[in-house]
């Protein structure tokens, strides 16, 4: 059975989310699952549900969530599927019930995009990927 999101300390700011599956997956290194959880969810309209990797499952097994962070829209009415990717070397076995990812509930802003001839100027420029030092 589904079970809801909880957060599973008082400071949380994501909600544990939880596998609801008949069987055990078996998650080979490098293999993507798509792992259901038994939930629908009805966001309330300007918020997304983030979904995020567990660190302590990350950092211990390597497990973590593909298209991190993942994006709920407050349309979306489907089951809630958590993609995961075994980034270990080791098999990991995901059980039901067991916590796969975290989720947050985040206000969404849309921009208005307009184009431009050039933007203005910064001290930065275009200098991106480490240019602003370690």
């Amino acid at each position: 059975a589904a079970r809801l999101p909880s957060y599973e300390s008082t400071g949380a700011a994501g909600a544990d989310i939880y596998a609801c599956l008949a069987e055990s997956v078996h998650v080979q290194p490098m293999q993507r699952v798509r792992i259901p959880t038994g939930l629908a969810l009805e966001l309330p309209p300007g918020y997304e549900a983030q979904i995020r990797p567990r660190s302590g499952t990350a950092f211990k097994h390597g497990l973590t969530v593909v298209n991190a962070p993942g994006t709920i829209d407050e349309d979306y009415r489907g089951e809630l599927g958590i993609l995961l990717v075994n980034l270990g070397k080791d098999t990991y076995e995901i059980k039901d019930g067991d916590r796969i990812a975290q989720m947050i509930i985040a206000p969404v802003h849309q921009a208005l995009f307009l184009e431009a001839e050039e933007l203005t100027s910064t001290k930065r420029g275009i200098g991106g990927f480490g240019s602003t030092g370690t």
